[in-house]
C-alpha cells in the first residue's frame, strides 16, 4: 500500500525539494527502506538515524510500527547536542 510521507525541511533538498513523496510501505522499516531506494541521497541521512512521527507521535526506534495510507507521516533529521 502506499503511504504519504511528508519531509522535514532540512531533508527536501535531498528529493529535489519535494516536501512529500509516496513510497510502497506497510511499516516504518518498509517505509526506511522505500525511501532509500527511491531517493538515494537520503541514505546517508537514514543511515545516520532519523526520527518518524505517526500521528503526531514520535516512533523513537520501532522498525514494526504499522503504517496505513490515512496516517500523517512525518520523517524528519534527529537533532543533535545536549
Amino acid at each position: 500500500m502506499k503511504v504519504e510521507v511528508h519531509l522535514w525541511s532540512g531533508l527536501r533538498a535531498l528529493t529535489g525539494g519535494l516536501e512529500k513523496v509516496e513510497v510502497e510501505a506497510s511499516t516504518t522499516g518498509e517505509m526506511l527502506q522505500a525511501l532509500t531506494a527511491s531517493y538515494p541521497a537520503l541514505g546517508p541521512v537514514i543511515e545516520a538515524g532519523v526520527s518518524v512521527a505517526v500521528d503526531g507521535r514520535v516512533i523513537a526506534s520501532s522498525l514494526t510500527e504499522p503504517l496505513r495510507p490515512e496516517n500523517e507521516i512525518f520523517l524528519m533529521q534527529r537533532l543533535k547536542g545536549g
